[in-house]
């Protein structure tokens, strides 16, 4: 018998509904699930699927996962999986693809407002019950660059320019996309960013873009200028960024991905005053596995089937 393991360190009311839906629908598979990879040792020498996001992973469950044929991520992002030392050549890889526009996109908008109005500030200002007003900054007029043009910033793009921004792309392929004023290539990147009064980081984390954002990046944007990542933790040189942000090179930074995750108790970013601190909520909304669980059904049946070529969002490695 087919047996899959399910990894998801999320609200168990969120996890509970892939491990139902799989269960009912899929009856002679034999599914299990834990909140945290430390937990997996009871299913995972046995498991021939497992269904987890990358930032969930570690190389000990790979190591381990002597059986495993078929990792199904539950994200776009399949840093974490494929990086591992211990995958397999011959483990198929699937992702998911194509929906985490809206979402993603709001996020992106929203850091960017919050951080135009200091909303941190405010908060302050409510917690000690402090009456304080200031000006706030206006995106309507700023240039914003996305960098990393996809599925993402073909959406985020045209939200940008509906507020009145000039959107600026930086990407590894030039091609024209709606809502984009002029695009850069990645190489580019430090000339980009120089006009800039927003970076929005949506790239993927390769080993070509490890740290690409990083202290001559900061040195080249203007004073003032703020960074949004809802990228991966891994493209920022997060040191360097500290260095910007405490000797006001950068005005402030929306971080919701960071290169250890959860990021530990001891980190500066905790009590930077311009840093928003949201936790890898980028892409997770509450309709999530309405639109994650068709994909993992479809192939779950095609991997049943024996059909593996033509299950969707196969990984290239």
């Amino acid at each position: 018998m087919t047996q899959v393991l399910i990894v998801l360190s999320l609200p168990e009311k969120v996890r509970t509904r892939y491990y139902d839906h799989l269960r009912t629908t899929f009856p002679r598979v034999t599914v299990n699930m834990v909140e945290h990879h430390t937990k997996v040792d009871p299913y995972i020498g046995t498991a021939d699927v497992l269904v987890t996001f990358g930032p969930m992973m570690a190389d000990h469950v790979l190591a381990k996962a002597k059986n495993l044929k078929w990792i199904q991520a539950l994200g776009t992002g399949i840093d974490g999986i494929t990086d591992q030392p211990s995958l397999r050549g011959e483990v198929l890889v699937t992702h998911m693809h194509g929906f985490h526009g809206a979402p993603v996109s709001e996020a992106a908008l929203m850091s960017m407002l919050a951080l135009a109005r200091d909303l941190p500030r405010s908060l302050r200002s409510q917690h000690e019950r402090k009456w304080v007003r200031f000006p706030a900054t206006l995106i309507r007029g700023k240039t914003v660059g996305i960098f990393g043009i996809g599925a993402i910033a073909e959406e985020l793009a045209p939200r940008c320019k509906a507020m009145g921004m000039m959107v600026v792309g930086i990407t590894s392929t030039k091609r024209p996309v709606a809502g984009i004023d002029r695009m850069f290539g990645r190489d580019e990147l430090v000339t980009a960013v120089r006009g800039l009064d927003f970076l929005v980081l949506l790239t993927p984390y390769t080993p070509e873009t490890r740290h690409i954002v990083n202290a001559t990046v900061f040195a080249a944007m203007k004073p003032g200028s703020y960074l949004v990542n809802v990228a991966r933790g891994g493209v920022v040189d997060e040191p360097a960024l500290i260095e910007a942000l405490r000797h006001g090179k950068l005005a402030g930074a929306a971080l919701d991905v960071f290169a250890k995750e959860p990021l530990p108790e001891d980190h500066p970013f905790w009590t930077m005053d311009n840093v928003i601190i949201t936790t890898h909520q980028g892409g997770f909304f509450d309709g999530y596995p309405d639109h994650a669980l068709p994909v993992v059904e479809d192939n779950l049946r095609k991997f049943l089937a024996g059909d593996l070529k033509s299950m969707i969002n196969i990984v290239k490695r």
